[in-house]
């Protein structure tokens, strides 16, 4: 392994077009007794470059980095081998989740319908050798329905709390590395601590439908499949490991892109693919057609949260959303008044350089808002940097233009409708506002030390 990272007085997120001397890196290969010739044997190494991740590099340690780089193709063909085995006691079910905002890609590039392509890939998976295809818009009903209750405690308390508001939202990895590793104590207490969709799917995952299946959370290998190569980092999480199983929520994340790369190993275009339905969580149910979240490019959690809290606080009943665009269209705000006063202010910042003059401004104590859907990605979350990319790294703005309607002519499903998840609020979690709930659906986010974290980070 050639550990790369280097401390940097200059952040390194910046654009694509100053990447051109970042250091590309080899997966780590096999070394565990799988280098034997099998189907999988010509699959390339992934190459990754610095600039892929979000997170600066002096935010991550070598031994996460090297951690990182095991979340390839390599290691989900390692297990599908491993099940090839005649020792039944090492295999594992394997798992794969599915984020919303990856079925626009897959969509997209194969010029397909999202339900078709979220079929296509469920049967492509399954011709892998995986077991379970589900799809985490479930995991992402939990996460904002967390979210809206956590964001009016927080408003009622605001006058006893000085940490209560602005809240920030948790669902970005690349945000909250950034967050935890260099802004420490100034906005880490202001983070909604409800999980973000991918760790509340490897919680339902390796806790509800392990139950249901009688297995032990181990024997579980939980594979998600994400617009980001951030969501690698964010498996990895200490507080996403469950010691009594030695087992992690989610073993390994692939971005979209590298399961194309897969298909492109094997010469397989999705086109060619036999149509297999989706599988639920619940019994033998299968998914029906897909549906989102009142999001332009992500899981909503601005609308959501704004719809909720004016009704819950001020019974105003929100139809639409109006956006204002302020400095850019990747930072608008949202308000609702009431009496002629301004009684929430909302704001949408996407790509870091948003996050930055909005921390400047929390730092000078002239903060508006009460709550921030922050992203790292300019765009929103369908311009992952794990898809949308052209070979040469650069964003691919047909084809994000191809996904933006795919994603928009989805259905949308409210949250609080879903009766799956109502039914599990009472029989899984012991109610809503249970010890369990707190334990499954939340966690915390504090500061962490780091000699080069700075707020004088050039942008």
């Amino acid at each position: 392994i050639r550990v790369f990272y280097v401390l940097f007085q200059e952040c390194s997120k910046k654009q694509k077009n100053d990447d051109t001397q970042s250091t590309s890196v080899d997966a780590l290969s096999s070394s565990d007794g799988f280098e034997e010739k099998n189907e999988f044997h010509t699959l390339a190494n992934a190459k990754i470059l610095l600039s892929d991740c979000l997170a600066c590099d002096n935010c991550m340690t070598s031994e996460e980095g090297a951690r990182v780089f095991q979340q390839n193709q390599k290691e989900l063909f390692r297990i599908l081998n491993l099940n090839k085995k005649c020792d039944t006691s090492k295999h594992k079910v394997l798992a794969v989740s599915v984020c919303p905002q990856s079925l626009p890609y897959f969509a997209a590039k194969f010029n397909l319908s999202v339900n078709d392509a979220a079929k296509r890939l469920c049967g492509f998976l399954k011709s892998l050798g995986v077991h379970y295809v589900f799809d985490t818009t479930i995991a992402a009903d939990f996460s904002i329905l967390e979210s809206q209750r956590e964001f009016v405690q927080r408003y009622q308390r605001r006058n006893q709390d000085e940490h209560a508001l602005p809240m920030f939202a948790s669902a970005c990895p690349g945000w909250i590395r950034y967050a935890e590793r260099v802004l420490t104590n100034l906005v880490t207490s202001h983070i909604c601590t409800a999980k973000s969709p991918q760790q509340i799917m490897g919680s339902l995952v390796k806790g509800y439908f392990a139950r249901q299946q009688n297995l032990s959370p181990d024997k579980i290998f939980h594979v998600i499949v994400a617009p980001c190569y951030d969501k690698k980092l964010e498996a990895l999480r200490e507080d996403f490991y469950t010691a009594l199983y030695n087992s992690q929520e989610v073993d390994c994340v692939l971005t979209s892109g590298e399961i194309v790369q897969i298909m492109e190993q094997k010469n397989v275009s999705m086109k060619d693919v036999t149509e297999v339905a989706v599988d639920s969580l619940f019994d033998e149910i299968k998914e029906g057609d897909v549906v989102r979240h009142d999001g332009k490019r992500s899981d909503g959690y601005l609308e959501h949260i704004f719809k909720h809290a004016a009704k819950e606080l001020f019974g105003v009943d929100v139809k639409e959303i109006t956006y204002k665009a302020l400095k850019n269209k990747d930072f608008q705000e949202v308000t609702l008044e009431k009496d002629g006063e301004t009684v929430l202010r909302f704001a949408a910042a996407y790509g870091f350089r948003n996050i930055q003059n909005m921390v400047l401004k929390l730092k000078k104590g002239k903060f508006l808002y009460h709550f921030v859907e922050v992203l790292a990605c300019p765009g929103g979350c369908l311009n992952g940097k794990g898809q949308a990319q052209t070979e040469d790294g650069k964003p691919d703005k047909a084809l994000l233009n191809q996904m933006e309607e795919v994603y928009a002519a989805i259905p949308v499903r409210l949250p609080e409708t879903n009766m799956h998840v109502q039914r599990m609020y009472q029989d899984w979690l012991e109610g809503v506002d249970s010890r369990k709930v707190q334990e499954t659906l939340h966690t915390k986010y504090s500061a962490v030390n780091q000699t080069a974290s700075n707020l004088d980070i050039k942008w």
